[in-house]
């Protein structure tokens, strides 16, 4: 079944006059700007796809480790290979970690060949920093949506040319907020907003005046099995793609099917992942502000016990992770440990069991099934013990 892959390859040899830019195009930049460009566009300057492809190649030359970044690396080598997007030039790179902050903020401007500055917004890496910044929006701002604002702002103060915004995961949800959030004189320039799987916003924004005002210009896709697309609220109107993979993997947008120049659709999402998302609403709302604040900060001084800026450790070594984790549950405050287990508890008995397990690590999983009582007198011997499974 094609996918992106086969559509760049399929349509390198064309240019935009020929076939007019797309959503596989969009979707393409926002692929590329997830690729480490440190030491070619970090100082300023600009460089095209093809140069960033060659720097990579002489940087990394045995690729990049994480299986996502692998792919993304490759498929900039394929990009690279046609002037369809080989020739087009990247400039304002900026990538922005500060785990003090907890914000993750990465973007750069791709310059069309008719002038038009799409900006792409990278979404959650590796770096707990960006992973505790996502929870954090189920509860409050945070630092990146506030840079992306301020990012477009510049971008827009800089050319004179109409603007395109966009991102996957949260670098949609950023593209989105941002757009909506920019000011009477420069939203009119803003022609399209993609979002590909990104979460969505809350209900504040999708009443305010600048969301109202671009919703028409915005393009939402999610897989057909898609659960962080439907996080939070979201636009009222999307496409589902369909992906040649199962479940969460289908956030991976290199698994999303293109025939004909074009996603492949359908007529919406699949029944078990309607249940999930509507569990996942359902649980999500019956949590207190209090309450989503308190079991961020348990989750992640959980898993910072593994490693304090990056979750790579979760993906190499699941088990050894897992030990260490319940280590620091039991390091928790008797109240904490309660409250997350329970929270952890109702949200392994929702209807969304089955993707929750798939998301999650199996520490998580061994806490919400401790019987309560046992938990408000925990000591290093209590069997806070991860099972053998």
């Amino acid at each position: 079944m094609p996918n992106l892959l086969d559509y760049i390859h399929e349509t390198g040899d064309r240019s935009f006059r020929e076939n007019p830019f797309s959503a596989p195009d969009s979707l393409a930049l926002t692929q590329i700007v997830y690729m480490p460009m440190e030491g070619l566009l970090d100082g300023g300057g600009a460089a095209t796809v093809r140069e960033l492809w060659a720097f990579l190649a002489r940087t990394y030359p045995e690729g990049l480790t994480d299986p996502f970044q692998r792919k993304r690396y490759f498929f900039t080598a394929a990009c690279a290979a046609y002037d369809r997007l080989g020739d087009v030039t990247i400039s304002r790179y900026v990538n922005h970690i500060d785990a003090q902050q907890e914000t993750q903020f990465c973007a750069c401007v791709f310059t069309l060949p008719d002038g038009t500055a799409y900006v792409a917004f990278r979404g959650t890496d590796l770096t707990l920093a960006g992973w505790k910044e996502d929870l954090n929006m189920s509860f409050k701002r945070v630092p990146a949506q506030a840079e992306a604002i301020d990012y477009v702002q510049s971008v827009a103060d800089a050319c004179s040319g109409p603007l395109m915004m966009g991102g996957h995961s949260k670098g949609g949800h950023l593209a989105l907020f941002a757009a909506a959030s920019q000011s009477d004189a420069v939203r009119p320039r803003i022609s399209r907003v993609y979002s590909f799987d990104g979460p969505g916003v809350d209900q504040q924004m999708l009443e305010c005046e600048g969301y109202l005002d671009i919703r028409e210009r915005v393009e939402s896709y999610i897989p057909q099995s898609s659960v962080v697309g439907m996080l939070l609220c979201y636009h009222p109107v999307y496409r589902v793609v369909r992906s040649n993979t199962l479940g969460l993997l289908q956030h991976d947008a290199l698994t999303w099917q293109v025939r004909d120049g074009a996603f492949e659709t359908l007529a919406g999402l699949d029944l078990g992942t309607r249940l999930t998302d509507e569990a996942l609403r359902l649980w999500i709302d019956n949590l207190t502000l209090d309450d989503r604040h308190l079991l961020t900060d348990a989750v992640f001084r959980i898993i910072s016990s593994i490693d304090p800026e990056t979750i790579d450790p979760l993906v190499q070594d699941p088990a050894g992770s897992s030990i260490r984790m319940l280590s620091a549950f039991r390091r928790l405050e008797p109240e904490t440990r309660v409250r997350v287990r329970k929270m952890l508890g109702d949200l392994f008995a929702s209807g969304a069991n089955e993707a929750v397990r798939m998301l999650l690590p199996g520490a998580f999983r061994h806490i919400a099934e401790l019987p309560l009582p046992l938990l408000r007198g925990a000591t290093k011997n209590d069997g806070l013990q991860p099972s053998k499974e």
